[in-house]
């Protein structure tokens, strides 16, 4: 076998581990030169896509936070097909609606304002379902294993005006007030651009993200005021053992245009870091019910 033979496959293996395609499919990409060993899963070229897949992993993880995962679709997915152009995500079946209710755009009066992903609208393709955003060209397509499901999509209650319903192609006043927020946090920080360079590239890695909640179906994933993303979970695998497979994945490979500073050597273990953003990987005791049984079985 020659070395760029084995080149290909060694990067075929690292994508269907992280996004769960079939190996022959991440085979013939790397043949293609669509990824690399060193960079194993497409990236978004778009800023505008990015933008929109950070936008979700930001608003999955802060509001999907406490709540039962099953089967360790931590972000309620269990498979990627990403692509330089586009994203299709499968849907974990238990979880559909729930992400959907989660993302979508609403004003709650009784949590205080603002909630969902601004801009993002739901359009119905067919028989399918995508997710895009009203400001730019991102989009992602939604695979659920039932072919005729369709969403229970949430209505307008009292004190929840859902936004997405009533401003199809434009932005709601709130939703144009949340985004102005979040700019003025993200330039603070200064690191907006590679934060959505790394949550994008969570969200096209749900098999390797998912190990995190495998032993029990959870695991608690949050984010500091939207930006920097913090997984936590207890059993299943190692916290070195998971770094080790993110970063073979590609997920810390700095684009050129993303500029190296001082901050991207980690100060403590578990932290993943590249332009200054941030992934955090903590591993804690297990609290599960059958723990202790388990333990002295």
């Amino acid at each position: 076998m020659s070395r760029r033979t084995d080149n290909n496959h060694r990067a075929a293996t690292i994508c269907r581990a992280a996004t769960g395609l079939p190996h022959r499919t991440c085979l013939g990409w790397a043949e293609t030169g669509l990824i690399d060993y060193r960079q194993p899963v497409p990236d978004a070229e778009d800023d505008a896509q990015r933008l929109f897949e950070s936008l979700l992993v930001a608003e999955l993880a802060n509001g999907l936070r406490e709540s039962e995962r099953r089967d360790g679709a931590l972000l309620g997915f269990t498979s990627a097909r990403p692509a330089r152009t586009g994203l299709s995500l499968g849907l974990h079946p238990a979880m559909a609606d729930r992400v959907l209710s989660t993302v979508l755009p609403r004003v709650d009066e009784h949590y205080g304002g603002f909630r969902g992903v601004p801009g993002l609208r739901i359009v119905p393709l067919g028989r399918s379902w995508a997710l895009t955003h009203v400001l730019g060209r991102g989009a992602v397509h939604l695979v659920h294993p039932d072919p005729d499901w369709r969403p229970a999509l949430p209505e307008h209650g009292d004190g929840l005006t859902q936004l997405w319903r009533r401003n199809r192609h434009r932005l709601h006043p709130a939703e144009t007030a949340d985004l102005r927020e979040r700019a003025g946090t993200a330039a603070d920080h200064g690191t907006a651009t590679a934060q959505d360079w790394l949550n994008s590239r969570l969200l096209r890695r749900p098999r390797l993200l998912g190990e995190a909640g495998a032993a029990h179906g959870s695991a608690n994933v949050y984010t500091h005021g939207g930006g920097d993303v913090v997984v936590e979970w207890c059993c299943a695998v190692g916290r070195d053992e998971l770094e080790r497979r993110l970063r073979r994945s590609g997920l810390a490979q700095r684009p050129g245009r993303i500029r190296e500073r001082l901050r991207d050597q980690p100060w403590f273990p578990g932290e993943i870091a590249m332009g200054g953003a941030f992934v955090t990987l903590r591993r804690g005791p297990c609290y599960a019910p059958d723990a202790t049984a388990r333990r002295y079985a």
